[in-house]
């Protein structure tokens, strides 16, 4: 099933600053791009929260009938320390700095944080993107790309590497609503001295003569590395094509970093770059920002080891708009897997029939909420609505089911299971201690049942439940 004309998903446009009907360059298949993350370190929830924005888009999509391509890329090379500080020039490389750090290579570095990243992703249930893309597998498209800019006459060379001269774009800065004249101002480092333009950016870096980099290239300008914003470009239009239908990515990109890679990709090709951009909000915690220095940079593992699931994290993420403000707080999380732990509860009571179908007026409303630029708050309130519906249970579950296929909360694993025979022996062996006051075994019985992924719930008649832990 392709693109339905008649189906209209609105979506809010940041470089347009308005709502806008959704519609893609080729009807049968929607192109999608989205930053992914730096990989140096742990991935942390705030970022967490971002590509969150990824997946309830390209679920939505899906929804509505649509096919997708979906890339996300990894940035294993360039992006330096002093990226996020208004100059994307400065500083050390964050791969080189965390491989001297932890005494490896740039290379078992990325690697080993590509692969926790893959697992905090799977963790939250985000949808698997077609490709991720990995900068240091596209070094001759960045190369490249920068050639045609060359011969285009947008780049200089100076000291430290091979720039791109903003001043010869005059749409730059048009995404972040700034002219270029302004873009750094209150930048908290010193700028590049023998750049020409304060907004100018590096394409091509060189390589230190007196340091030893574990990741630099031969180039026609010599040997060095490619600057973070190039990438993107290279890789979004290898993989998807000159100009593109959707690119995402948290809003504090919306200042250097995108502005570059629209001025780069149409620089090179004189062709639109992106149609749609959209941005997420940040995550806050405690009602401040969140940074390792505050010791509150959370992880999945963070939240696993204070006894919350993952799931109970995308669940809080639905809880606001995407374009909204976020304040992380363990309270909100407990409500959250409390909200969860309803519903999971609720669809475990339903009882299955072949007969029932989800029911179209709820699926509707969920609709219509979801292609309001993704109004995840609303749908997850249709989802309530639904269940509190005097609609019959088995119509109730299907309708949950459906819905679902966006809200990605693996609804199915809770329809109808059967307790395994072992931890039923368990659990009555359990009641028996319990009955005899034979207190520490019992304890003891029930961290078993809990290691196998289930939990006993005695209840006030003093019988008991088991049911699939949360």
């Amino acid at each position: 099933m392709y693109y339905n004309l008649e189906v209209q998903i609105k979506l809010y446009n940041s470089l347009s600053k308005e709502i806008e009907v959704f519609k893609p360059i080729k009807p049968e298949l929607v192109s999608m791009y989205i930053c992914g993350p730096t990989v140096y370190d742990y991935v942390q929830i705030g970022n967490l929260r971002t590509y969150s924005l990824s997946d309830f888009l390209y679920r939505t999509l899906i929804f509505n009938g649509n096919r997708v391509k979906f890339i996300m890329n990894l940035t294993d090379v360039g992006h330096l320390t002093g990226d996020n500080q208004g100059d994307a020039d400065v500083g050390g490389d964050r791969l080189e700095l965390s491989a001297q750090r932890e005494n490896k290579s740039a290379r078992e570095i990325a690697d080993y944080y590509i692969a926790d990243f893959y697992k905090s992703y799977e963790k939250l249930n985000y949808s698997t993107p077609e490709k991720y893309t990995r900068a240091t597998d596209y070094i001759e498209e960045q190369i490249e790309l920068i050639k045609k800019l060359e011969r285009n006459g947008y780049t200089y060379e100076i000291l430290d590497g091979v720039y791109f001269d903003t001043s010869k774009f005059d749409e730059y800065g048009e995404l972040a609503g700034i002219d270029k004249t302004s873009i750094l101002e209150g930048a908290r480092v010193e700028p590049n001295p023998d750049k020409r333009n304060p907004s100018d950016f590096a394409l091509w870096k060189f390589s230190k003569k007196e340091e030893k980099r574990w990741q630099e290239w031969d180039s026609p300008w010599g040997v060095g590395f490619p600057g973070w914003h190039i990438e993107c470009s290279a890789m979004s239009m290898k993989e998807l094509g000159d100009t593109i239908d959707i690119h995402l990515g948290g809003e504090d990109l919306k200042m250097i970093h995108h502005p570059n890679e629209i001025a780069q990709s149409e620089c090179a090709t004189g062709k639109k770059f992106v149609n749609y951009w959209m941005h997420g909000a940040f995550l806050q915690v405690d009602g401040g920002r969140m940074g390792k220095s505050l010791g509150n940079a959370y992880t999945i593992k963070d939240i696993e080891t204070r006894g919350y699931e993952p799931m109970a994290l995308r669940y809080f993420y639905m809880t606001a708009h995407y374009r909204s403000g976020l304040n992380f707080t363990w309270d909100a999380l407990q409500a959250s897997q409390n909200s969860l732990k309803k519903l999971y509860d609720l669809i475990g009571s339903y009882k299955e029939s072949k007969e029932s179908q989800p029911n179209q007026r709820f699926i509707s409303k969920f609709t219509e909420s979801l292609n309001e630029d993704l109004n995840l708050p609303k749908a997850l309130a249709v989802l309530w609505d639904m269940l509190k519906s005097e609609i019959p249970e088995p119509e109730k579950l299907m309708t949950a089911l459906k819905m679902d296929e966006v809200l990605g909360f693996n609804l199915v694993d809770y329809v109808g299971f059967e307790i395994p025979q072992k931890i039923e022996d368990l659990a009555k062996t359990r009641s028996e201690y319990r009955k005899n006051g034979i207190w520490d075994k019992a304890d003891i019985v029930r961290k078993q049942i809990s290691e196998m992924g289930y939990v006993v719930e005695d209840t006030p008649n003093g019988k008991y439940k088991v049911k699939r832990k949360l």
